[in-house]
């Protein structure tokens, strides 16, 4: 904030992510609980993004979002329900939760993960025809959520799951701190817990380090996983 106040004075504010209440106090406008969820819908009104979370703690090497963004933080399960039912009363139908760490969600401030905790109260909003999981870490995945994704009719079998690469090698310098196998028994579990669950993900390749050999066996587990949709960058 302090280098961008000396580059570009003619600015008059600067505001981050999570300071709405200060861009209120700008313009003297009053902060009250009662506005939590009131928001404008930049996207066709039956569908809407919620986002659970803001930041991230961790340390991939090709990523910059925890220096542009800061830690993860968690909003509370009371403000996101409360959210997504006044977006219900907007005509929302549909609601994609994102963050930039999906299932870390809860561990900053509930000292445990609480995604599967939050799905079971956001599925209980009347008017929530379909709730669709995005952006959800690989490492550390809490397996707990597929039991809720599975028992409940709202929440799609659906998950944005972005695995990045396979190979042994690539995933150590990635830091994405998980290896090839544990990657193909997380996938197996998911299709096992929810039969018929459709896995959408991302895969970057090109990475400083990257062989051939590397390339080869990506090329294989895309054939072999079959995944329903994939990015490549």
């Amino acid at each position: 904030r302090n280098d961008l106040l000396n580059e570009i004075p003619e600015v008059d504010a600067w505001f981050g992510t999570m300071e709405l209440p200060l861009i209120l106090k700008q313009f003297n406008a009053d902060y009250k609980s009662e506005l939590i969820g009131e928001r404008l819908l930049a996207t066709p009104k039956h569908y809407a993004y919620l986002k659970i979370s803001e930041g991230c703690n961790r340390t991939c090497s090709f990523c910059a979002i925890p220096l542009m963004r800061g830690g993860h933080v968690s909003k509370t399960i009371e403000e996101i329900v409360t959210e997504a039912k006044k977006l219900v009363t907007m005509g929302v139908k549909e609601i994609m939760l994102i963050a930039q760490e999906l299932t870390y969600y809860g561990l900053d401030i509930y000292k445990e993960r609480k995604l599967a905790e939050l799905l079971e109260q956001l599925s209980e909003v009347k008017g929530l025809k379909w709730i669709r999981l995005h952006y959800a870490y690989p490492s550390k995945f809490p397996e707990e959520i597929l039991e809720v994704v599975r028992a409940k009719k709202n929440i799609c079998n659906y998950i944005d799951i972005p695995f990045q690469h396979v190979s042994n090698n690539m995933l150590q310098r990635m830091r994405r701190l998980i290896t090839k196998e544990e990657t193909i028994e997380l996938i197996k579990t998911i299709r096992s817990k929810v039969p018929g669950i459709a896995i959408r993900t991302t895969f970057l390749v090109g990475f400083p380090g990257e062989t051939e050999k590397d390339v080869d066996e990506l090329v294989e587990f895309v054939r072999e996983m079959k995944f329903d949709r994939a990015g490549v960058f």
